[in-house]
């Protein structure tokens, strides 16, 4: 690689991208109030149709992150018909977190029918299986939460899946399922650590993105 990192402070980096990258991101997360402020003060022209959008999809992830994945399918299934029908897996996380608040809401007998009617038939394919061996086991801790499978109760793993979700929607929509932000991350990253490897030891320290943030 012919750029040397310590260059990067030379480059100008022009307000008009800043904006947009940041944008990007709100768009992305639907931050709806954030983006109708940004836009306001910087005067740039929102994407088409982007508040809608950002409505429908923030509704969608309140019910999955609030416990209520079954009205979270019933509106991925307005906004994009074959969606689920195209994505198992996404699917198949999203009815686990029905199947985890029963769990938690302690009603073991209804968490039991419902994963006999609706995750059951995913064991057909092989892997899937450890997934619902996982799931089930939950069934057999009076206090799931300290079982070995305590993370499946998680708000990390309810996150994570809506993370999914939020791409999957996106992609089907044939928009970026990544935002700017994110793609600029990963780049910077991947370059940074090729450089250390290239150059040696010597040359660069190993490149830590929680490190980079704080410095």
């Amino acid at each position: 690689m012919d750029v040397d990192p310590r260059q990067f402070d030379q480059v100008v980096v022009n307000d008009d991208d800043l904006h947009s990258v940041v944008l990007s991101y709100l768009v992305h997360n639907c931050y709806k109030e954030t983006v109708e402020s940004f836009t306001s003060c910087t005067e740039m022209k929102r994407p088409a149709d982007c508040l809608e959008d950002m409505e429908k999809r923030k509704r969608i992830f309140r019910f999955a992150l609030e416990g209520n994945a079954l009205k979270a399918i019933e509106l991925t299934q307005e906004l994009a018909q074959d969606l689920l029908e195209k994505n198992p897996d996404l699917h198949f996380d999203l009815l686990s977190l029905h199947f985890v608040e029963l769990i938690c809401s302690r009603k073991c007998t209804e968490a039991l029918e419902f994963a006999q009617s609706k995750l059951a038939p995913f064991g057909k394919v092989q892997k899937y299986v450890a997934k619902l061996e996982d799931f089930m086991a939950l069934l057999a801790y009076e206090e799931p939460e300290k079982s070995p499978m305590f993370h499946l109760l998680s708000l990390e793993y309810r996150q994570h899946v809506t993370d999914s979700l939020n791409h999957a929607i996106l992609e089907n929509a044939n928009l970026p399922s990544y935002s700017a932000m994110e793609r600029l991350i990963q780049q910077a990253t991947v370059v940074r650590q090729c450089l250390s490897q290239e150059q040696g030891k010597d040359a660069f320290s190993s490149f830590s993105l929680k490190d980079f943030l704080k410095s």
